[in-house]
């Protein structure tokens, strides 16, 4: 890749992991706390609300741009390994794409499907509510510390070159 490619997708990850991390950290911080706050249906149906919406924002346009510059950029430093930078654009990158993209895909994603099947009413809709709270956010917290993590390695992989 070339140096002005690999610049700029770095600063393009810089931005888009920072927006990111801010819209997990909600998530982890407080959101989560709030939603379990408001009982089970007031709860899965803001969950659920989100979910659906999310699907059709800029976030997902950033979310899969991102994935896509973080796996060029963990290419690109494993290719380029000596040159400044590339060790650490190679960390971030494969911290981003496994720590941010494979643990939504495999891990939330799947979680946000069954909620969105559930019954919130029922007993079992309200112990899914429960499971689900506790294991998304366990993963979300994965979410938000490997795109931080990524943000910081990429802004070192920026300065260094």
């Amino acid at each position: 890749m070339t140096a002005p490619l690999v610049t700029a997708l770095l600063w393009f990850s810089i931005v888009a992991c920072g927006l990111l991390a801010g819209v997990y950290f909600t998530f982890s911080a407080f959101a989560m706390t709030a939603f379990a706050r408001t009982g089970a249906p007031a709860g899965v149906a803001a969950m659920t609300s989100i979910n659906r919406v999310i699907q059709r924002s800029l976030f997902m346009p950033l979310f899969f741009g991102s994935s896509l510059s973080s796996l060029a950029l963990a290419i690109a430093g494993a290719v380029h390994r000596g040159q400044a930078g590339a060790c650490a654009a190679f960390a971030g990158g494969v911290i981003y794409f496994i720590g941010m993209f494979m643990v939504t895909m495999f891990f939330n994603v799947p979680r946000n499907n069954a909620l969105d099947a559930s019954e919130p009413q029922s007993a079992a809709g309200q112990a899914l509510w429960a499971r689900y709270r506790k294991e998304w956010t366990a993963w979300n917290h994965v979410r938000t510390l490997a795109s931080t993590a990524a943000l910081i390695l990429f802004v070192v992989a920026l300065d260094m070159r």
